[in-house]
């Protein structure tokens, strides 16, 4: 017979953490990302460059930069963009009959363009959203991860 029998039933740690920076509602923390502000507090910027995360945020110190979007801003642009393309193209085509060249000199810019448009307010959004969610990395859980959280 064991020394110290286990307990019956195994209870959850149900005390809530609470983040040290604001959280506002989900709309906000999408509309402030999307506009380029810290999603917490929407004072600072939450970005150090072109697609580049702060680590932190100046004003209300919300860490920004281990919310890793990774993979998530490029797939939904790609699906923005394409639902906005590709109609057009389809009803170019199939009311004007345009030649090959002038949709291509149209189109794939165009293509560009908004691609590169949409890729900084989406993953602003998405970084809001996850940092709403609290899905974020844990530093501490793996030293070799590299520190560029961009």
């Amino acid at each position: 017979m064991p020394e110290h029998p286990l307990p019956r039933h195994w209870q959850p740690d149900r005390i809530e953490k609470r983040p040290r920076w604001p959280t506002p509602a989900l709309a906000a923390s999408l509309g402030r990302g999307l506009r380029g502000h810290c999603p917490s507090c929407g004072k600072g910027h939450i970005f150090n460059g072109y697609l580049r995360v702060v680590r932190k945020c100046r004003s209300c110190s919300a860490p920004l930069g281990v919310v890793r979007a990774d993979d998530v801003p490029p797939y939904f642009t790609i699906v923005l963009v394409g639902h906005l393309v590709i109609p057009g193209m389809l009803i170019t085509e199939q009311n004007l009959a345009p030649p090959i060249w002038l949709q291509m000199v149209v189109w794939v810019p165009l293509t560009l363009f908004l691609t590169l448009a949409l890729l900084r307010p989406v993953k602003g959004a998405t970084v809001g959203l996850m940092l709403h969610l609290g899905l974020m990395k844990d530093e501490e859980s793996d030293p070799s991860a590299p520190h560029d959280f961009g």
